[in-house]
């Protein structure tokens, strides 16, 4: 009788232990189920750097830090390409297209024919390009009011500047680049009807805007001439012409990303231009099914266009010069005060 009801006890055990089993198999393969749903549904998001890479200090860091805010935030899985030379753009933008990413995001105007050829043959993916247009239905594409910053920053130069005397030491020579410069001389004389400003690019090739030799080689040229404030619109070449001010105690001026940690004391300001703001924007409404295609404006009124003042400038800025620069920021944002842009003088003439 003993026996039979150990037997009896160790088969109830055997088969609890069977039940338990089962259970948990099939908890595991519901485990594994969502997983990959959840892996499935997750937004990807592809990012293609121009060649000056993602740790260029300006330009495609601020498109990569407004990318991992996203992934951080959103949780998104973002994956990146820095092409080695201007053929492997459209292969990158293909890559990502036709493995399935939901969206492409394309770093700089030198990237257009590339995204235009992609976009076309993936219709049902979305896709984003900063600094130029692509006109697709399934292309946002990111500009900037980049005249409206360069013009404020020409005001804080030749406020500051002890010789009359500013610079501007652009990349590649072309249009985007000279509405840069156009707009920070007229700002600059708008502040000194009787400053002299000094204008160099790097080069006529996409090479211009990561070459801190040829930057530092120009800059000095200009500190030579006189020039105490040098503001700088030339990616990675920038940083030479910061390590030629550096080494003679004056400024430089940063652009796109906030620059004034990379030299303190010799950083006047950063002239901001927010691709970080647009990256993020631009993926948060892909991802709640709010893309459109077409071409969206960032500008002082957003602030997606501004300078910097933070710990290390706020000495060198004083409150009577932002007092100045508040009251014309509101004269640009209010069509008060018209901003020379290049893309309209050179369309004209």
């Amino acid at each position: 009788m003993l026996k039979s009801l150990h037997l009896f006890l160790s088969l109830c055990m055997l088969g609890l232990l069977a039940c338990e089993k089962k259970q948990s198999e099939i908890e595991n393969k519901e485990k594994s189920s969502q997983a990959q749903q959840s892996e499935s549904t997750t937004f990807k998001v592809g990012l293609v750097f121009d060649k000056a890479g993602a740790d260029d200090k300006s330009f495609n860091e601020s498109a990569s830090r407004g990318a991992k805010q996203a992934q951080e935030e959103l949780g998104i899985e973002l994956k990146t390409i820095e092409p080695p030379d201007d053929s492997a753009y459209e292969l990158s933008n293909e890559r990502f297209a036709s493995r399935g990413y939901d969206l492409v995001i394309s770093v700089g105007f030198i990237q257009e024919e590339a995204v235009q050829k992609v976009a076309a043959r993936h219709p049902e993916t979305k896709f984003a390009i900063i600094d130029t247009t692509v006109n697709l239905p399934n292309v946002a594409s990111l500009m900037f009011e980049e005249h409206q910053g360069s013009f404020l920053v020409g005001m804080i130069a030749a406020m500051k500047s002890k010789t009359a005397t500013v610079g501007f030491v652009g990349g590649m020579d072309i249009p985007l680049i000279r509405r840069f410069a156009i707009a920070y001389e007229a700002g600059a004389k708008h502040a000194n009807p009787d400053v002299k400003v000094l204008t160099n690019y790097a080069g006529v090739t996409i090479e211009a805007f990561s070459d801190p030799t040829k930057g530092k080689e120009l800059a000095s040229s200009q500190i030579a001439q006189g020039a105490d404030v040098i503001f700088a619109a030339a990616g990675s070449t920038g940083l030479g012409v910061f390590d030629a001010v550096a080494e003679k105690n004056i400024f430089g001026i940063g652009v796109d990303s906030n620059q004034n940690w990379i030299k303190p004391g010799n950083i006047l300001t950063s002239m901001l231009k927010r691709v970080d703001v647009a990256v993020y924007e631009t993926i948060k409404e892909a991802m709640n099914g709010n893309f459109e295609g077409g071409v969206k404006r960032f500008s002082l009124e957003d602030k997606g266009i501004d300078y910097a003042i933070d710990q290390y400038n706020k000495d060198l800025i004083n409150q009577e010069t932002i007092d100045q620069l508040e009251k014309t920021k509101k004269q640009i944002i209010s069509g008060e005060l018209k901003v020379p842009d290049y893309y309209v003088i050179s369309k004209n003439s």
